[in-house]
């Protein structure tokens, strides 16, 4: 069984990616995967850049961002609400989904830059065409519900997710890297989750350098 890693962070994901772009899908080819996403935070500034060296290699580019979501509007700036984002992870399905993020990507930094570039549920909802969207990393707003016990609430985020982008664009996405508390627990109500609501799962590592070797310079950067 090929697997694809969907939730990937390169050197434009700025002083937390490791990896830079031709190694990532060189590592890939070495792999035998037949794709790789690119999902840098809050920024497509790799995207080009990426869809060149995947096909040079004969990859699948897929073309995506882990954008930051306003816990409220784009345009709320209260230091004590709005300075933390959620994580939301967007993946481009087809050339329409490419120009919506890049809208989304742009009207981040125009609108709603606010210690990072932030998207809201407004702009989600008008530029969702075309966007495979998942639930993310343990940053992310579900996730971020789910481990402060607020399960009804979360529930209603995930049935908004799912009337916006589809039972086909909506993935519940699940993750286990070792030493994180909690994480089993989170994954096996992300799997309830997914059942309740008729949900697709996708298993994803969140990549940041492309050898093992490397993660102690990651954890330096």
């Amino acid at each position: 069984m090929s697997f694809v890693h969907l939730h990937v962070h390169s050197e434009y994901s700025l002083l937390d990616g490791l990896a830079r772009v031709p190694q990532l899908v060189k590592r890939a080819k070495e792999l035998g995967q037949p794709a790789i996403a690119l999902t840098d935070h809050g920024a497509m500034y790799g995207a080009i850049e990426f869809y060149r060296a995947a096909k040079k290699v004969g990859i699948k580019p897929i073309i995506g961002i882990e954008s930051y979501l306003a816990r409220r509007s784009r345009h709320d700036r209260d230091p004590q609400k709005d300075k933390s984002s959620y994580h939301l992870l967007l993946l481009a399905q087809n050339d329409a989904g490419y120009k919506n993020l890049l809208k989304l990507a742009s009207l981040s930094q125009l609108e709603g830059f606010y210690y990072k570039p932030r998207v809201d549920k407004q702009i989600l909802e008008q530029h969702s065409e075309g966007i495979i969207c998942t639930t993310g990393c343990g940053s992310g707003e579900i996730p971020r519900l789910l481990q402060e016990g607020q399960v009804d609430a979360a529930r209603r985020v995930v049935q908004w997710y799912r009337d916006v982008f589809g039972r086909e664009r909506f993935l519940v996405e699940l993750q286990w890297h070792d030493g994180i508390p909690g994480l089993k627990a989170l994954n096996q109500q992300l799997v309830r989750f997914a059942r309740e609501f008729d949900l697709r799962l996708v298993a994803t590592n969140d990549v940041h350098y492309a050898l093992a070797e490397e993660a102690s310079a990651q954890d330096i950067l």
